[in-house]
């Protein structure tokens, strides 16, 4: 990339013109340099030659002068040669064997240089010393006169040279100006021909830049131009070669462009015209889609103001009817009578029953429903709601089933009321379309993971089954398998689409899978997290390990549940599964059980049971009876005089554990009952009770209620009278109409709370509201607690009697702690709710410390660490303001706020714990005594 980069910064003509001189001027030099130095080697050894040729035959000629001691004749010879040479000898000297000179051809001032400064002895031919710019040449004189002829030879036979006699030698002085000028001369003109050679490459390669680059350089600027939208520009000019076949491709180009662009200009404008037809018509749109928002938000308040009128209309008079028909069957009635007043209060009771389906169905289209997440007993849920639905399952001779997985916790948090209205409509529904066999409610664990629970619960029946082209019409609103079910068995059809909105709203699954006359199976898988403190009561299972216990229950499925309850609470089990089976281990064992559990169907289908029972009734010591079906009085006579207790089908495992840990013979209490005329009156309670209700019929039967319940019953009409009874007298309790012409329940309620006697009296709100907006509203409005219409009689006496030795808390605000609210999250377990409580003021000073050293070194981690913590302990504890603070806090951190941007929050926190604290140690003073002597 960086090679790239610095290719780009050179121009086109400083390429072509380092790529064509380059090379031009590298090779001259190389070609220049080579001749030149060749030539200097050639000029010194020529005047190598030279001085070669004239040495040695002086070396020659001198012999004889030099033998003869002839120095006169010898030096004019080396003179003479020295003047015939003189431009090239400058001198000549003739020394002797004693390296002295003999004859000079003339007078040097430096003629020691021409000494040979080595033994003679090492001289054998002629030698070369160069110094300076001259050169001189010396060779040895020999005597040839002297030389011996060869006649010795060696060991090897080899001849032994004779030896040679010199004389002396002869040095001559070469001058190299001559040669030196030569080689000066080489240089030049080689040097010459080289910047001949450079200024023709030259001259071509700035042609070639003419002819090329140029042409390039243009079509570059061309092709900016177009780029820049001058499509009008062309190149011009003839060019060479493929250049010009790229400038038409260039100008045709341009051409095509420039087409195209008015072609698009045209397609713009076209574009451009429809798109300002169509924002004009979506800025229609969005004025209409604007008003029908606005029809939409209007039509969603009215649908929800509809919501609340038609459940204050539709539930005040049921209210009447409902009410009223309980009075009825309280007084003396006949039989005839007395059936009438029940088919009037099962219909009111089912009207009830559709209108609360069309009313949640509405508030999970509108979404409004709102889940709550509070801590619960999930075993107790689910046999509390199965039982409510084992009369009908009696009624029709169903075994009614239910088979939890021993692994499931029994502590979670969820919407106890929605899960337990999800079990109701599938088990209804089961129980609804089986006409024989068994309904089984099975719940197995998926898997538990991350403070999770995932559990999956099966509804499995025995009934009609469905086609499996009906299957996906059963969770849509107002549809049903086959039209003629709901002539048949009844219903609106909104069961399972409510029952499916409601799992999918607490993040489950729901499907169903069935076959025509073989049953069905629904299931819905569903999250719970798990609870941090434990909501049930702990039985001491560990005293049934080792006991013995017979069973007999002829159905499989009851069969296997309940075993495998007796088998996981450590008791020895011994089985049977017919009457035969069960009189052969009575007759023929020895053994003694502890306990004993029959089924009532397989006693009685025996067709002896009485004798069976007096039978087994000495082999076992405490004997309890499973009635799953409709026995006569009759039959269950018999029976009676040999059992210990009697137990209903479903069998769950609250109620089985703690009949066998505390067996008690309760089967008087829990006999059949006989007809009453009617029904024995309760103490009162010593309490001044006021009503308000705007409806006669309504106060008039609460009037009645209350008179049955409480020793003084004040009614009002009207807000207005409420308030002035308030002003005149003190109450122990008011139960306070919502929805009153005139001054309103919340209205009155204010008023009452400002100016009266009545300050802190406990108000409770009866409403036939059912939605979430207004349960709300009577929460915030400083009203106690909600009683919904109709009025059912065990929930007013329930009422009344949690309020009745309640303490009134004076000292502080009800936001910063509300005692209702922590025990309705501790599923209204007064000390669970007590130990939660004083579990966070334990934990606050460590809270506060920390938040404040967080806050000192803004650490936003250790801030959001601490923060967390906090809102999860408040969470359970009834301290609404301190909970949203935490909320607002934490959230705000999770997306990266900053500390000191959170500050006033976290500083009003601060404050809001010290309210908390001094809040806390008041009820925990207070309430320590009232739950141990609710215990």
């Amino acid at each position: 990339m960086n090679e790239a980069n610095n290719m780009t910064k050179y121009s086109l003509r400083s390429w072509v013109l380092v790529l064509a001189l380059a090379p031009t001027i590298l090779v001259g030099i190389l070609l220049g340099s080579y001749f030149t130095i060749n030539r200097f080697y050639e000029l010194e050894e020529t005047l190598i030659d030279q001085a070669s040729n004239i040495i040695e035959p002086l070396a020659i000629a001198a012999e004889v002068g030099l033998d003869s001691k002839d120095f006169e004749t010898t030096k004019r010879l080396i003179t003479a040669a020295q003047l015939n040479k003189a431009s090239l000898v400058q001198f000549i000297a003739i020394f002797d064997v004693n390296n002295r000179v003999v004859v000079t051809s003339h007078h040097y001032k430096n003629h020691e240089v021409m000494r040979y400064d080595k033994p003679l002895s090492s001289m054998l031919r002629t030698e070369l010393e160069q110094v300076g710019d001259s050169m001189i040449l010396r060779s040895p004189i020999f005597n040839n006169s002297a030389i011996k002829p060869i006649d010795n030879f060696d060991e090897n036979n080899q001849p032994i040279e004779a030896e040679v006699v010199k004389l002396g030698y002869i040095s001559i002085l070469i001058n190299k100006e001559n040669a030196l000028l030569e080689q000066h001369r080489a240089a030049v003109a080689a040097f010459i021909i080289v910047l001949i050679g450079v200024q023709l490459n030259l001259f071509f390669t700035f042609r070639l830049v003419k002819n090329v680059t140029q042409p390039i350089t243009e079509m570059v600027r061309v092709v900016a131009k177009i780029r820049e939208g001058k499509l009008d520009t062309r190149l011009t000019g003839n060019l060479i070669g493929e250049l010009d076949l790229l400038k038409r491709g260039i100008n045709a180009m341009a051409g095509s462009l420039s087409e195209y662009h008015d072609e698009m200009q045209q397609n713009i404008d076209q574009a451009t015209s429809d798109l300002r037809e169509t924002l004009e018509q979506i800025e229609i749109q969005n004025v209409e889609l604007d008003m029908a928002k606005k029809r939409a938000l209007e039509a969603s308040r009215i649908k929800s103001e509809f919501l609340a009128n038609m459940s204050h209309e539709l539930r005040t008079p049921l209210n009447g009817v409902i009410g009223f028909a309980k009075q009825l069957l309280k007084t003396p009635l006949h039989s005839s009578q007395q059936d009438y007043i029940r088919t009037i209060e099962r219909s009111a009771t089912n009207l009830l029953s559709i209108i609360n389906d069309i009313l949640d169905f509405s508030k999970l289209e509108a979404g409004k429903m709102v889940l709550e997440n509070m801590p619960f007993s999930l075993r107790e849920v689910i046999e509390e709601t199965v039982t409510m639905l084992s009369s009908s399952a009696r009624e029709k001779e169903i075994d009614l089933v239910i088979d939890v997985d021993p692994r499931i916790p029994e502590d979670v948090t969820g919407d106890a009321m929605r899960f337990s209205q999800v079990i109701t409509n599938l088990v209804g529904n089961a129980v609804k379309f089986t006409d024989s066999g068994s309904v089984q409610l099975k719940m197995q664990l998926e898997e538990i993971a991350d403070g999770s629970v995932h559990v999956r619960t099966e509804i499995i029946d025995t009934g009609i089954g469905i086609d499996a082209d009906k299957l996906a019409s059963l969770f849509q609103a107002f549809g049903q398998a086959d039209s003629s079910i709901s002539r048949r068995f009844g219903g609106t059809g909104l069961g399972l689409v409510i029952t499916k909105r409601l799992v999918n709203r607490m993040g489950g699954q729901i499907g169903c899978n069935s076959e025509p006359q073989q049953g069905s199976t629904f299931w819905f898988s569903l999250p719970l997290n798990l609870s941090q403190y434990p909501i049930s009561d702990s039985l001491p299972i560990g005293t049934l390990k080792n006991k013995s216990i017979l069973l007999f229950e002829p159905n499989p499925l009851s069969h296997h549940a309940i075993e495998r309850m007796l088998t996981r609470w450590g008791l020895k089990v011994t089985k049977a599964t017919t009457s035969k089976q069960l009189e052969f281990i009575v007759t023929q064992s020895s053994h003694l059980f502890d306990y004993g559990l029959f089924s009532c169907k397989g006693i009685a289908a025996s067709g002896n049971a009485a004798e069976l029972l007096k039978v087994t009734k000495p082999k076992v010591n405490y004997l309890m009876l499973i009635t799953n079906c409709v026995e006569s009085e009759e039959v269950f006579s018999q029976l009676r005089p040999y059992i210990d207790k009697q137990l209903t089908m479903p069998i769950g495992e609250k109620r089985l554990s703690s009949s066998l840990i505390d067996p008690q013979s309760t089967i008087e209490a829990e006999a059949l009952p006989l007809p009453m005329p009617f029904a024995i009156p309760e103490a009162k309670e010593n309490l001044t009770v006021l009503a308000v209700d705007d409806n006669p019929a309504n106060l008039k039967l609460i009037d009645t209620l209350l008179n049955e319940l409480v020793t003084q019953v004040h009614i009002a009409d009207n807000g207005d009278a409420a308030v002035q009874l308030a002003k005149q007298r003190s109450f122990d309790l008011i139960f306070m109409d919502i929805q009153m012409p005139g001054t309103d329940g919340i209205s009155a309620t204010k008023q009452i709370r400002q100016n009266s006697a009545n300050r802190n009296t406990p108000i409770i709100a009866v409403t036939a509201h059912a939605i979430a907006e207004e349960r709300e509203r009577i929460s915030s409005s400083g009203m106690n607690g909600y009683l919904p219409k109709p009025i059912d009689e065990t929930a007013l006496k329930n009422v009344i009697h949690k309020w009745k030795n309640k303490p009134k808390f004076t000292h502080f605000d009800q936001r910063t702690l509300n005692w209702e609210l922590c025990l309705t999250q501790a599923n209204n377990k007064p000390d669970l709710a007590l130990d939660m409580l004083k579990m966070l003021l334990k934990s606050l000073p460590e809270s506060v410390e920390h938040i404040n050293s967080a806050l000192a070194s803004f650490d936003q981690q250790g801030m959001l660490t601490c923060i967390h913590k906090l809102h999860g302990a408040s969470c359970y504890c009834g301290v609404p303001t301190t909970q949203q603070l935490c909320q607002e806090i934490e959230s705000g951190l999770k997306k990266g706020i900053a500390v000191e941007d959170v500050e006033p929050e976290i500083l009003e926190l601060l404050d809001e714990l010290t309210k908390v604290e001094s809040a806390a140690n008041q009820v925990i003073t207070q309430l320590s005594v009232d739950v141990k002597d609710d215990k």
